[in-house]
């Protein structure tokens, strides 16, 4: 399913960018033209979205050649030379923008996420996505999350039950959100994980009586009942924090021990990446 996304966006950026043709390019060089462009990095971060950039260039030009010199996931920082591109000047410049706009993007989302991971060093804490994401580039931000060294929570409303708030009160309580969700995996044979979210310790302990869920989400906990959370559920399930986390709170929640931290700032409030393509 992610490859097909990824084909379906990177044909969507095309449509959208060069529309009937590149003009500027078709007015002013020849069509058999060759050149060779440099991807740079103009500040320092993570690097990601080369295997993408790879992508964009074969869908444009398969004849496009790639030297790669930095993988993704490095540490880059000014001045530091990512690729190489080598094919015909019209399909170089058609490919420019697709591929910046990509990289950039993703490149910032590694960078912060990977901000955030390093903050847990020494916890067993795992930072988390969320569905916080740039309406049809979710796939596109998830990767960057991973390989930032974060974890993709879920790609969808599809790959897991979430049992939120709203479900819980639009089902009749905690109990009967639980018990129905199990009976529709039973009904429908689907293989699913399920979360449950709780809003308090009463609600920890009504899950705990319950059971029948992978994971507990305590959201919107302060550190004292977070502790307590981690200690009434002593292992028995995943222990999830979320709600409001940010670099300030994240490592005191960590230290709490729980398994998981969500953290939507990382695919929803993020600085790209600058860098620029540039003809060698």
């Amino acid at each position: 399913m992610e490859t097909a996304l990824i084909d379906r966006l990177i044909d969507l950026a095309i449509t959208e960018d060069i529309g009937d043709g590149d003009h500027s390019a078709l007015s002013c060089i020849p069509a058999d033209a060759v050149g060779k462009v440099k991807l740079m990095v103009k500040q320092q971060g993570i690097i990601a979205g080369i295997e993408i950039a790879k992508r964009i260039y074969r869908k444009i030009d398969r004849s496009i050649q790639l030297e790669q010199l930095i993988s993704d996931g490095a540490a880059v920082k000014y001045g530091d030379i990512v690729f190489y591109a080598s094919g015909r000047d019209h399909s170089l410049l058609q490919s420019e923008r697709i591929v910046l706009n990509v990289m950039q993007r993703m490149s910032g989302i590694a960078t912060q996420t990977n901000q955030y991971v390093k903050l847990l060093e020494g916890t067993k804490a795992k930072v988390l996505d969320t569905r916080k994401t740039t309406p049809g580039m979710r796939v596109f931000d998830k990767m960057a999350v991973r390989i930032g060294g974060g974890e993709n929570h879920r790609m969808g409303l599809f790959d897991m039950i979430m049992l939120k708030d709203n479900h819980v009160d639009f089902a009749g309580g905690i109990e009967e959100a639980i018990r129905k969700a199990n009976e529709y995996l039973t009904q429908t044979g689907r293989k699913l994980g399920i979360e449950i979210e709780t809003r308090n310790l009463n609600e920890v302990e009504r899950v705990l009586l319950i059971g029948n869920v992978q994971r507990i989400m305590l959201d919107n906990f302060n550190l004292d009942d977070t502790r307590k959370a981690v200690t009434l559920i002593n292992g028995r399930f995943e222990t999830e924090s979320s709600g409001g986390i940010n670099r300030d709170t994240i490592r005191g929640y960590a230290e709490c021990g729980v398994d998981y931290i969500s953290v939507g700032a990382i695919t929803h409030q993020i600085q790209s990446i600058d860098m620029n393509l540039k003809k060698v």
